[in-house]
């Protein structure tokens, strides 16, 4: 089984998560895993079974996005983590603003990020619980950021969580009370992507050039058992045996 890792990007601790994700791949001996820090690599993307990514404001260019949507279409499966889906541009006024700067990509993934609270706890619910990435679950607590996103294609929801409130960094500021996707599917063509939003992770320099030191590092759902649970599950559903 051929797996593509692609991990990269901006204000996280991509090193950590990388490491961890290739120890979990190792754990099942028939994977072969090719590493890289971008979309550029058609062939192993072809190629792969499993794509998984953990990134953030990282976006592919239109031939990696056509390139993906084939692979796709074909039966890919594609496991896609936290920030994935976001793209970050900081306005003068000092907020962060998410623009609709990669239309194809994020309507071919589902959702783009729009924001998130504080680092805080919150509650996630099992949603479909009859779902092989979800059978025998129960809803749990998770400190972690809660993404927000904007819906822009259909999916099924595994779990969820609910927001009402503010994202003050975010110019999109202000939340009604919803469900939010912890964890969906989705199907494009023959194949299949699952993307799970938790898993944010930040060391001592990874704000840089924003900030020179980040004296508080952050694991969030790295701490997890039930973190490394749904990774497994993921794994094994990326194999055809969830």
């Amino acid at each position: 089984m051929k797996v593509h890792l692609v991990a990269a990007g901006k204000y996280h601790d991509i090193d950590f998560a990388r490491l961890e994700l290739l120890k979990l791949l190792a754990e099942v001996p028939e994977i072969r895993t090719s590493v890289a820090t971008n979309y550029s690599d058609k062939e192993a993307i072809e190629n792969c079974d499993l794509l998984i990514t953990y990134t953030c404001d990282l976006v592919p260019s239109d031939d990696e996005v056509e390139t993906l949507s084939n692979w796709l279409r074909g039966g890919g499966r594609w496991l896609a983590l936290h920030g994935t889906n976001s793209i970050l541009r900081f306005s003068e006024q000092g907020t962060v603003e998410t623009p609709d700067e990669a239309s194809e990509f994020m309507r071919l993934l589902g959702t783009q990020f729009a924001g998130h609270p504080p680092i805080a706890a919150f509650r996630v619910t099992i949603t479909e619980r009859d779902h092989p990435l979800t059978k025998g679950l129960r809803d749990f607590s998770v400190v972690d950021e809660l993404y927000l996103t904007r819906t822009l294609g259909d999916f099924t929801t595994l779990m969820h969580t609910t927001f009402k409130g503010k994202c003050e960094e975010f110019g999109d500021a202000e939340w009604d009370e919803s469900e939010v996707p912890v964890l969906y599917e989705r199907t494009f063509g023959a194949g299949t992507i699952l993307y799970l939003t938790l898993g944010h992770c930040r060391g001592h320099y990874d704000l840089q050039p924003l900030a020179g030191y980040y004296p508080h590092p952050e694991r969030c759902a790295w701490n997890y058992p039930v973190f490394y649970e749904l990774l497994r599950r993921a794994i094994r559903w990326g194999a055809g045996n969830a």
